[in-house]
């Protein structure tokens, strides 16, 4: 059995000792991977300046080339480190006593990795976009804010110390609002872009102590010098401290918040409100997939606690389970995937903590793909059926001339989220599934068993979108433009060119992306790379599989077709072949389906909870320390001379006779405290 006390540390930069990783010289201009998209937003952001500037029009392919730079840039990066590491410094940024925070850059197998689908996946983003926005007034704009979206990621991804993560950590956090708020004159995305602001602002605090603390701790902020103390500590067998064994606790609090997991993914279902590309780039691979990076690179400091990654593993399991059930009683399509995105982003964490980082990333890697299509695809139907999503008002696009493409980027998409044998999905979900099965920690068998169970509530809710959508009798109603138009009376416009070689090229990434992790000992090529990153880990000497698990991948292959199987195939008999039978089925259990469908009554929970108390608090705050206390001050600061004025007042009244007294009273009194002082 693998524990987590006993898992051994593969570390890179100076601790050569300890791995195989060999330091390279890089030929390549690693820092265009953050100054062309920094250029791109300049250029965007001047062009959105200028209202009315029919070059707007070009921001598009200003957008898409500075993003394609550095994807290709990530490409000769990736080639050039392999499986070593390096280091580059582009200048000096912090310099504080003993605090070092340059803007430089750290590469390994695992920076690669993110690099090139962050890139990658951005660059079809953008493509997609060009003509997904093409007439939309805020064109440049748009463009301006991905840019600058991309830029903040990778930051986030090459940096070598904590404080520039956190500097591109913000810069997504304010981006991400930004897209999500786009469409600014709708008040339900300006609603959904505060609520994300505002929920990742709560894990921002961990991260941000969580690296104060760390720098207390270890007296630096750099990756490398860190993991050097982190192995040192290890091996020389002494107790961990409390206040170390507290840092993953604080880091997997930013994990939570920004990579959407309970209690904290309540924002990623309403970013659906910014344009479907915003959706796709934000729940695809970028923004959401941060946390579960910031756990991967910091690993090391996570195998310090014994109670750190089980934390991670049990918070992913109920997470993946939860989401899942939301899903399953949706009938907006992109809400459904959205949902569909926090729960895999839960076997995302389930793979971290059961000691699967090769699974966990490798599920990173192929979502991206399948992810991308699934939404994109759900933006070509709302582009082209004028807004609609409504699953009960499709029927049977996949026989309307036009949309055969879309149609079948959908299915294969639809097949890996379902993990359906040989697709992408597949192989990831059997990685952190077979682990979780056999690797020993508290209830890690019980997890395995629900990321089972979630399996066959993936492919039900996802195959109950495709049948519903794309199957069956041809049948739509238009959506926000066109309300009560249906099909004999609409004419639905079929995606151009750019739309579909897009979803072409994320339905072969859909497929054909899991054979990366296949073969070798490692997993295959995907493994390997992994296996010399800081995400690495090797079981003890002598650490074998045994029992009925004696082949735990083996098992899992055919234990999680079997469930994904019979997920697809009551999909298709409640949505495909007898739909009334649906219907009757939800009447059946209607109590259930309507919390299901009002998300469990989670947010109106937080309203009651936490959102009301804190407003009554402020308003008791604000009409006891601001209007009484404080108002109360200045209005004595200005009846104080007023009553003075008062008082003296009636002495200056002309009269000669009172200014006499007056001075005869004031005489007395001097020779009265001079008396009294001798």
């Amino acid at each position: 059995m693998i524990s987590a006390a006993g898992a051994q540390l593969v570390l890179l930069s100076s601790l050569a000792s300890a791995s195989d990783a060999a330091a390279v010289r890089l030929n390549v201009p690693v820092e265009w991977i953050v100054f062309a998209p920094l250029l791109a937003a300049l250029l965007c952001g001047i062009l959105a300046l200028r209202t009315g500037d029919a070059r707007a029009r070009y921001s598009g392919a200003i957008c898409v080339a500075g993003i394609g730079l550095a994807f290709l840039t990530s490409v000769a990066i990736a080639a050039s480190v392999g499986y070593g590491f390096a280091h580059e410094t582009v200048f000096e940024w912090i310099r504080f006593d003993r605090l070092r925070a340059d803007f430089a850059f750290f590469l390994d197998p695992l920076t690669s990795i993110m690099l090139l689908v962050v890139t990658g996946i951005g660059t079809l983003v953008a493509v997609y976009a060009s003509e997904y926005m093409r007439g939309d007034r805020g064109y440049a704009r748009f463009f301006a804010f991905v840019s600058l979206f991309i830029v903040a990621m990778t930051t986030l991804v090459l940096a070598d110390n904590l404080i520039l993560m956190y500097l591109g950590w913000e810069g997504v956090g304010l981006c991400s609002y930004l897209l999500i708020g786009f469409y600014y004159e709708k008040p339900a995305a300006v609603a959904a872009a505060k609520k994300a602001f505002i929920v990742n602002r709560i894990g921002d605090l961990g991260f941000a102590l969580g690296i104060c603390l760390t720098y207390l701790q270890f007296g630096s902020v750099e990756f490398a010098v860190i993991f050097e103390q982190v192995e040192a500590l290890r091996t020389s067998g002494a107790e961990i401290p409390t206040a170390i064994e507290a840092i993953p606790f604080l880091l997997m609090l930013g994990a939570f918040g920004k990579s959407a997991q309970l209690p904290l993914y309540v924002w990623l279902p309403d970013a659906m409100e910014g344009p479907t590309p915003v959706s796709a780039l934000i729940h695809a691979a970028t923004m959401v997939t941060a946390g579960v990076y910031l756990i991967a690179r910091t690993l090391p400091l996570f195998l310090l606690s014994e109670y750190a990654l089980p934390t991670v593993a049990w918070v992913g399991c109920l997470t993946a389970v939860f989401a899942a059930t939301i899903g399953m009683a949706q009938y907006d399509i992109k809400r459904i995937f959205a949902y569909s995105t926090v729960s895999q982003l839960g076997y995302m964490f389930m793979g971290l903590g059961v000691l699967s980082s090769v699974g966990a990333t490798f599920h990173l890697f192929t979502h991206a793909f399948f992810k991308a299509a699934l939404f994109l695809g759900c933006g070509a139907v709302m582009h082209g059926f004028a807004g609609q999503l409504d699953l009960r008002r499709l029927s049977g696009l996949g026989r309307v001339p036009g949309w055969q493409i879309v149609t079948g980027s959908m299915l294969v998409a639809c097949l890996a989220l379902a993990g359906f044998p040989l697709t992408s999905g597949f192989f990831s979900k059997d990685m952190i599934l077979a682990e979780a099965f056999v690797t020993a920690g508290p209830g890690y068998r019980a997890i395995g068993w629900i990321g089972l169970l979630t399996a066959g509530l993936t492919a039900y809710y996802t195959f109950r979108v495709f049948f519903r959508v794309f199957l069956g009798p041809v049948h739509f109603t238009a959506g926000e433009e066109h309300h009560g138009g249906h099909g004999h009376h609409f004419h639905p416009h079929a995606p151009g060119a750019a739309i579909n070689v897009v979803l072409i090229v994320l339905g072969a990434g859909a497929i054909f992306a899991g054979w990366a992790g296949v073969g070798g000992g490692h997993h295959g090529w995907f493994g390997s790379m992994v296996h010399h990153s800081t995400a690495a880990y090797e079981a003890p000497a002598g650490a074998a599989h045994g029992g009925f698990f004696s082949n735990p991948h083996q098992w899992m292959m055919l234990a999680s077709s079997v469930v994904g199987l019979l997920g697809i195939g009551v999909a298709a008999y409640l949505h495909l072949y007898n739909r009334a039978a649906a219907e009757r089925l939800r009447r059946s259990i209607l109590p259930v389906a309507v919390l299901a469908g009002h998300k469990w009554c989670v947010d109106e929970g937080y309203d009651l909870l936490v959102r009301r108390p804190l407003r009554f608090i402020g308003h008791v705050c604000y009409s006891l320390g601001d209007t009484l206390i404080i108002n109360g001050l200045v209005a004595l600061g200005g009846a104080v001379p007023r009553l003075i004025g008062a008082a003296v007042r009636p002495m200056q009244n002309g009269r000669l006779q009172g200014y006499g007294l007056g001075m005869a009273g004031g005489l007395a009194t001097v020779i009265i405290i001079v008396w009294v002082m001798l």
